[in-house]
């Protein structure tokens, strides 16, 4: 064991040391507790204690909860650390994305919820995290240590006096599971659990029996000491082989091109894809997943690539190159655009965390991304065709048509007014549905956030996202894109965002209904009772905390609003419902969603 908190290693971060940006930034947490040589008090030597203090030191200061029987002791004690608050959320489910959401700015998120029915209600989320690679700290408060193995049946259960149902069902979406009912392994359960869910990026499943959280024990007498996570380290000889190969590869290319994907956050390599992007002066593309880990700043920077609904030019760019390198990609049939993607495995070189693959061979494991990358840098040959090639076809956008003063305002036009509001000091979530494509056409000023769940797709996720993200980062406005049918699904936690002072600007796209699955395939299921989402907003403020909300309809309208939500209320909640026609969608979804029905809709294989 070491006891040193030391400086933050990309593939294996101390405990005591996770946060930091998810673009991969070295950002060093210091532990937080006194020295580790003093002991504690005892009424501070208890197992909820313990765990109060190893969640903040690994950079958890918030973690989203709600209560029930089982977990209400445990609470109190999580309360009772004076560096962790508990941010009371309306449902599990959204506990769960909000623990998501503030992993994605901190790089690690906690919840805590009770038995089954608090476990199997953020099922949901953790399985979305498991899929974005996100480690998450799941804590269940679990029936009382007396009751296991004996043959009584306890509520919040299926009525059977086997408790092992909600443990079942985690174990396919998590990295580790700990079931905590004796005190003698809890400490090594615990470490391990939060240990492996840092090393392996992934969530993990802790069960914390109800009775145990109050009691002392000499284990939990001295502050927690910082241990190492066992390295990973790329094999010499074979990152060696794959830099001398992909050097090889690239240089003699005419054409090469660089494409950023979203497993770059977990193997954390945005600053070494920028060194060789800097290095190789190839034109630089992001998949859309993993817009915001690709600075678009970049001189050679030249859009999101994402198949036939690419932003301009860029596809066009990208599939006639002769040589292409994907840092950390996932080609699943919604980035693919229904498996239609122009690209040729012999011209690729797949970059993925731990193994990098050139052509249709040779391939080398244990090559870290990061190291490779960085090492690659100082091989390649400056060629910057891609991007001349680009520069010379590229046509700026042009601007949304307009015609009458107050005339029903347009999605084009409403982004419009949106990429003027971002800067470093914002963020912004894009919900599942057609903000997904319209929110990957902004243009990300340097600092400004970007998160959306592409992998998994859940309608309803912005909302917690927001909320968890909002409170890892203060310090920036997050601004979220919703749909009205997705913001029916979790709406409720708009009231946990005013509770805590959150200063977010909610635009809530209002079509009347789940416009994404009308272009995939239509029928009377797609349409939503319409709400009166603004009073609704002013019910759930009740006059407590700072929320200002409006409606608008047409661009002066709107304009109005942004002013009012920039100005006047830029430390409040500001909920700003956008009125438009059922069919006003983006070009891309029309496109994304004729493809991916093709993809659905083909038929079965002969037998």
């Amino acid at each position: 064991m070491d006891s040193r908190i030391g400086s933050i290693d990309a593939c294996n971060p101390t405990i005591g040391d996770i946060g930091g940006p998810p673009n991969g930034g070295v950002s060093t947490i210091q532990n937080s507790s006194p020295a580790h040589s003093t002991t504690v008090s005892p009424c501070d030597a208890t197992l909820g204690r313990y765990l109060a203090r190893r969640l903040v030191e690994i950079g958890v200061n918030d973690v989203f909860s709600v209560p029930g029987d089982f977990n209400l002791t445990l609470l109190d004690h999580l309360l009772a650390e004076p560096n962790l608050k508990l941010v009371g959320c309306c449902n599990e489910l959204n506990a769960g994305y909000a623990a998501d959401g503030y992993a994605r700015s901190r790089g690690v998120g906690a919840c805590v919820v009770t038995f089954t029915v608090g476990g199997l209600s953020v099922l949901n989320a953790i399985a979305g995290a498991y899929s974005e690679n996100l480690p998450l700290i799941c804590i269940v408060g679990g029936p009382n240590s007396n009751d296991y193995g004996t043959n009584r049946i306890l509520h919040h259960t299926i009525g059977l006096p086997d408790f092992t149902q909600e443990l079942r069902c985690f174990q396919a979406v998590t990295c580790y599971q700990a079931v905590i009912n004796n005190l003698e392994d809890a400490h090594e359960l615990i470490d391990t659990a939060i240990s492996t869910a840092l090393k392996e990026s992934k969530p993990v499943y802790i069960s914390i029996s109800c009775n145990l959280p109050a009691i002392p024990l000499p284990t939990f007498s001295r502050h927690p000491v910082p241990f190492m996570l066992a390295p990973k380290v790329s094999n010499q000889v074979g990152l060696d082989a794959a830099v001398e190969a992909a050097a090889e590869f690239l240089n003699k290319a005419v054409k090469p091109v660089l494409v950023g994907g979203p497993k770059m956050r977990v193997a954390k390599a945005t600053d070494a894809f920028v060194e060789l992007a800097d290095a190789s002066g190839y034109g630089v593309a992001v998949m859309p997943s993993a817009k915001g880990q690709v600075p678009e700043h970049h001189k050679h920077f030249i859009g999101t690539y994402w198949g036939a609904v690419s932003t301009a030019f860029c596809a066009e760019i990208v599939e006639s190159a002769d040589a292409y390198l994907f840092a950390g990609p996932i080609f699943n049939d919604y980035s693919s655009v229904g498996y239609s993607l122009l690209l040729k495995k012999e011209k690729s070189v797949i970059v993925q965390p731990d193994r990098v693959t050139i052509g249709n061979g040779p391939a080398f494991g244990c090559v870290m991304m990061k190291d490779f990358l960085s090492k690659l840098a100082k091989r390649i040959k400056h060629n910057n065709t891609v991007y001349e090639n680009y520069h010379r076809i590229y046509v700026p956008e042009g601007k949304p048509l307009r015609d009458n003063p107050k005339e029903p305002l347009r999605v084009n036009v409403l982004f419009q007014h949106i990429q003027k509001l971002l800067s470093s000091e914002t963020a912004v979530v894009a919900e599942t549905g057609d903000s997904w494509f319209n929110c990957q056409k902004l243009k990300l000023p340097e600092g400004c956030g970007y998160e959306f769940q592409m992998q998994y797709g859940s309608i309803g996720w912005s909302v917690g996202a927001t909320l968890g993200y909002a409170q890892a980062v203060p310090n920036k406005r997050v601004i979220a894109c919703i749909g009205d049918g997705s913001f029916q699904v979790t709406a409720q936690d708009v009231s946990t965002m005013i509770r805590c002072g959150q200063k977010t600007i909610i635009f809530l796209i209002n079509n009347g209904g789940y416009t994404i699955e009308v272009e995939i395939h239509d029928g009377p299921y797609n349409v939503i009772k319409n709400w009166n989402y603004t009073a609704f907003v002013d019910a759930i403020h009740n006059g407590e905390g700072k929320c200002w909300t409006a409606k608008v309809r047409c661009e002066e309208e709107l304009v109005e609003a942004i002013h009012t939500a920039t100005n006047e209320e830029k430390e409040s909640f500001c909920f700003i419902e956008v009125v438009v026609h059922k069919d006003d969608t983006s070009k891309e979804l029309l496109e994304w969603g004729s493809r991916v029905a093709a993809a659905n809709g083909r038929p079965p294989n002969p037998q």
